[in-house]
């Protein structure tokens, strides 16, 4: 009975789950209007949505509830109420690798195609394990923290009194379980950040010097420059955002890390912005440029059924037109760390191709941050160097 109700809860879900919506902003509505599910209810639920979308586009042409004990089958390594009731014979094997699974899966449904999770495996960028990756979805991605200097020992001491599995994955990062309630935890949440563990491998890349001059020009929450201001805190500093909102986050952020002496400024880069930045010169450049997101989707699988793939060439014109209108202001012979979030080699390797043919700069070192391996996001990063005269003037206080 219980498996029952657990299936129409997640048929009502998928009926109301709206387009181009993600779960994590959907479903806390959901429960608030489902108020006699408890946390149990609202765990399971979760889950079956969750790893229901994990199975991608594949085998799309069947009722979602046989798509579902798929999906629950291969994203589940433990025995479950709900597998046993409905597939007795794949509960049993829920332990085995999932190789085994896969060869159980298409015996059951021969149309069955790993391939079909990601309909656009083939614009993968090279040295991406396109096996690998795409068994990625089945498991849900690890929470990574950063912790900051000063507070590693506090920090690992409440975990391990709460009896929370982490691991030291060294410079700062550990590695949690998914869904650990680091707020309940932590009193004080200014001695971390959460920040995905290729997000911090991007750091390796910035290499900044005293006193020097940086912009981070898509700076969001600002996430990349607390990891420039842990590597050298004696910069000059300025972030930049189309959105204001979201550098309204950044602002407690940086407060919270000691860093308090940054310029910000509300930009658009698709534009000039010489109106505003025409006396600047800078040492570095983080362009941590708006992308496709299909690095992370393995954290929100909705999106995978939700992408257009002309989005694909969408994002690419616009990281171009970013890339032209940031890197005139770089000084010669100084680093532009262009990095996104994306799998796909037309805003990866095709962006850093255009960044050198067209734009004079030179490519020093680039790298698929395979986040695929660590249960993490998979992320690009390339340090690229101007090549172009440098403009003389500043005016970084």
């Amino acid at each position: 009975m219980k498996a029952l109700n657990q299936l129409k809860t997640f048929q009502r879900i998928l009926a109301e789950f709206p387009e181009n919506t993600q779960l994590s902003k959907f479903l806390p509505g959901f429960f608030r209007q489902n108020k006699q599910m408890g946390s149990t209810d609202r765990r399971v639920a979760s889950r079956l949505v969750y790893n229901y979308f994990r199975l991608g586009n594949a085998l799309h042409g069947l009722p979602a509830e046989d798509r579902l004990m798929v999906a629950e089958f291969l994203c589940n390594i433990q025995i479950n109420s709900f597998l046993q009731h409905f597939k007795p014979e794949w509960a049993a094997c829920v332990h085995f690798e999932v190789d085994e699974k896969l060869k159980m899966v298409k015996a059951a449904y021969p149309d069955f195609k790993l391939e079909d999770i990601y309909p656009w495996h083939d614009q993968l960028s090279a040295g991406i394990d396109k096996e690998a990756f795409l068994k990625s979805f089945f498991i849900q991605p690890d929470l990574f923290i950063r912790v900051r200097k000063g507070f590693e020992q506090q920090v690992k001491a409440i975990l391990s009194k709460a009896e929370v599995i982490f691991k030291d994955e060294g410079n700062n990062c550990l590695t949690l379980p998914n869904g650990t309630k680091l707020e309940t935890l932590f009193p004080n949440q200014y001695w971390f950040d959460v920040q995905d563990y290729s997000s911090q491998q991007t750091a390796r890349y910035f290499k900044p010097q005293k006193w020097e001059n940086w912009w981070d020009a898509c700076a969001a929450s600002g996430g990349k420059s607390l990891l420039l201001h842990e590597q050298e805190v004696n910069l000059k500093l300025v972030v930049s955002d189309i959105r204001e909102s979201i550098l309204a986050n950044l602002d407690e952020r940086f407060r919270q890390a000691g860093l308090m002496k940054y310029q910000k400024k509300i930009l658009d880069l698709t534009q000039n912005a010489d109106y505003i930045m025409h006396n600047y010169a800078f040492d570095g450049i983080i362009l941590d440029a708006p992308c496709t997101g299909s690095g992370t989707w393995g954290r929100t699988p909705e999106l995978i059924t939700q992408f257009n793939g002309h989005r694909i060439e969408f994002f690419q014109r616009l990281q171009q037109s970013i890339a032209r209108n940031v890197v005139k202001y770089l000084k010669g012979g100084k680093p532009l760390i262009y990095i996104t979030c994306s799998a796909f080699k037309a805003e990866n390797e095709d962006a850093v191709d255009f960044m050198v043919k067209e734009l004079g700069l030179k490519l020093e070192e680039m790298q698929v941050l395979k986040g695929y391996e660590h249960k993490a996001d998979t992320m690009f990063v390339a340090r690229l160097i101007s090549t172009a005269p440098a403009k003389d003037e500043q005016v970084l206080e």
